[in-house]
């Protein structure tokens, strides 16, 4: 069983949304989602949340930057052998017949042989998502399967 993240999330008047997580050697860290975009990744004392030790300011392409260093490649360990596999970043787009629907609406692993195994989102990533997860615009789905069916996943989620 994989350690569980200890996250809160804090909503800011006037300001955004500050997202904390402590890491399991003690750290502290938070981002901070500002309503015009900007993020701040900011340390803080573990005895006193409200003191901030160092901060980084971070331009939204910066941040975006983040995502995939960040982000655990769910079949990176599968490279090393000889599968054919491909791994894929599938946005979902208002023309997207599953935009506002469910993973289990789309049935792409029965129908395709492939896996959504994440889908990223603005502020997270949400690996395995279930059944029951709803899809948004703008959403970016990673989807893992034989060239084949990772075709068939973006035609389906596309509509194409």
């Amino acid at each position: 069983m994989e350690p569980t993240a200890h996250t809160r999330r804090t909503a800011l008047p006037g300001v955004g949304t500050r997202y904390d997580l402590e890491t399991e050697a003690g750290r502290h860290l938070s981002v901070v989602v500002h309503h015009d975009g900007r993020r701040i990744l900011a340390f803080h004392d573990p005895e006193d949340d409200d003191n901030c030790r160092d901060a980084a300011p971070l331009e939204p392409h910066e941040a975006a930057a983040l995502v995939p260093l960040l982000t655990p490649d769910p079949v990176a360990h599968l490279q090393h052998r000889e599968i054919d596999l491909v791994t894929e970043h599938i946005p979902v787009t208002k023309r997207s017949p599953y935009a506002g629907r469910t993973l289990g609406d789309t049935q792409a692993r029965a129908r395709t042989g492939a896996s959504i195994v994440a889908v990223l989102r603005r502020t997270a990533a949400v690996p395995s998502p279930t059944p029951d997860f709803r899809f948004a615009i703008g959403d970016s789905l990673v989807v893992v399967g034989t060239r084949e069916g990772v075709d068939a996943v973006a035609e389906l989620i596309t509509g194409g």
